[in-house]
């Protein structure tokens, strides 16, 4: 089983409160819009960082992690990439790329909405963690924090940061 930190939108702040709720986690993901300083303090942590740039992230962050990231974790196929919408609203291609990716769970961020939805009709959960920034019109900071056990995702959780 491996335990995962979802986050997205830190715009170049990093709560504290990120490490103690992505305490039991071995994995932390990053959708996106890291800003200055984010990326170096999740590298220090020594746990895996699997992370894509966001719109708003320079060629620092782009030289390091790319648009968009598909990887096996365990059972299951993941597709990871900022700007990719939503089940019925997706980014132009997206929904292609995740049929011939055969991703079982996509991934974004951008919008600062924690939306989580399947879609049926390819066999896809879709999670937006929210933003875990500070910047930005959403009124309360969001995190997730799941499992995958095998081709299994599971104990899928909603942490709020508080207000921005």
């Amino acid at each position: 089983m491996t335990r995962i930190g979802l986050f997205s939108d830190t715009h170049g702040w990093l709560d504290e409160q990120v490490w103690r709720h992505f305490e039991g986690c071995d994995e932390l993901w990053h959708a996106g819009d890291f800003g200055p300083g984010v990326s170096e303090l999740l590298q220090g942590d020594g746990r895996p960082v699997r992370g894509v740039y966001g719109n708003i992230d320079g060629r620092d962050i782009r030289q390091h992690y790319p648009e968009v990231l598909c990887w096996n974790c365990e059972g299951v196929r993941v597709y990871m990439k900022h700007i990719g919408g939503y089940p019925g609203r997706y980014a132009p291609g997206v929904k292609n790329a995740l049929a011939q990716e055969g991703a079982r769970l996509f991934i974004s961020g951008h919008s600062h909405i924690l939306k989580v939805v399947y879609d049926p009709k390819i066999n896809c959960l879709h999670m937006n963690p929210g933003a875990a920034g500070r910047q930005g019109w959403h009124t309360v900071r969001t995190l997730l924090r799941f499992s995958i056990d095998g081709d299994q995702i599971q104990d899928l959780e909603v942490i709020e940061l508080g207000s921005r």
